[in-house]
């Protein structure tokens, strides 16, 4: 069969449907990338403000995590007739207070009528071609970090499912909503090259992606691995969502979990992050400037492992 689409014929096409990156870029010229990407999804809180807010810093994600500077954005939303009108403005400022604060400009979009309300961007950035994040570029020996710490997921659906208490969900909601746009600045200040988000596919699945792309095996130290301070508990509890279920039949082939871990802590890492932070190459010689610089610029980061060579994943 012959294929529709061959990246041979788009030179311009850096990052585009042959490849497992965040979004996709096209070459302005030589110093100079376009980066476009889109995300939406149904409420994962029950406040529109913040679920506005946390859509959008989302949706704008995928650019921070390809070492792009945002710039444009268009709402893109389905909205039920019997929600209130006040309910979708709040959503709506959500999202445009949003990306004020990363320096964006909504400019329009396009809204559906549905029977569920569904939110998010169509989101472009800028990018240096030579200065790009991509999942291919981790390299045996980069230490791996994390800026933001898992759980969002446990605590969302503890939520849904009534059960979730009030300070919990606040803390979820705050990490939710936090840009990845400092974290994404000092990873092109220091030149790094492997990079991604962790979203709906897990810590596990997205850590994955960058394995196979780059060619590395990665060893995570359960320990050193940053929850928010409620994960624990909700994982006791089973509230993790489908996609969790549906992470680790995916991808549980590819990983090899210590003994001492029992079956929460191996959910935990296979629970789908709304919203969640970047997982980073950074290179041995870089790491103590890095986490210094971090630190410096108020941004939090956990140093969590490695890659190494070889293939898979293995969590001690």
């Amino acid at each position: 069969m012959q294929k529709l689409f061959n990246p041979a014929d788009f030179p311009d096409l850096l990052v585009g449907l042959d490849s497992p990156d965040d979004a996709a870029v096209w070459r302005l010229d030589e110093t100079r990338a376009l980066v476009v990407t889109t995300d939406f999804f149904t409420p994962v809180v029950d406040d529109a403000y913040d679920y506005g807010s946390i859509a959008a810093a989302n949706s704008l994600s995928d650019i921070y995590a390809m070492g792009g500077k945002p710039f444009l954005a268009l709402n893109v939303a389905a909205m039920p007739d019997k929600l209130p009108a006040e309910v979708t403005a709040e959503i709506f400022r959500g999202g445009a207070e949003k990306t004020r604060e990363a320096g964006v400009v909504i400019a329009g979009g396009h809204t559906v009528k549905d029977d569920e309300p569904k939110y998010g961007l169509v989101a472009l950035g800028f990018a240096d071609p030579q200065r790009m994040l991509t999942k291919s570029g981790l390299r045996a020996g980069d230490a791996l970090v994390l800026t933001k710490p898992l759980g969002f997921g446990v605590v969302t659906t503890a939520l849904k499912r009534e059960q979730a208490e009030g300070p919990d969900v606040s803390e979820a909601v705050e990490w939710m909503k936090r840009l990845n746009k400092s974290a994404s600045e000092l990873a092109v200040e220091f030149s790094l090259r492997g990079g991604t988000d962790i979203t709906g596919y897990s810590l596990l699945g997205h850590a994955l992606e960058m394995a196979k792309a780059s060619g590395v095996a990665l060893r995570f130290e359960f320990e050193k691995i940053p929850f928010i301070n409620s994960a624990r508990k909700y994982a006791q509890m089973g509230t993790f969502p489908g996609g969790a279920f549906d992470n680790r039949s995916f991808y549980r082939a590819d990983v090899t979990f210590a003994k001492k871990l029992d079956e929460p802590s191996e959910m935990l890492l296979f629970d789908p992050q709304t919203s969640g932070g970047l997982l980073l190459g950074v290179p041995q010689e870089k790491l103590f400037a890095f986490m210094k610089r971090a630190e410096e610029a108020g941004q939090p980061i956990w140093a969590v492992g490695e890659a190494r060579s070889g293939a898979g994943i293995e969590i001690g």
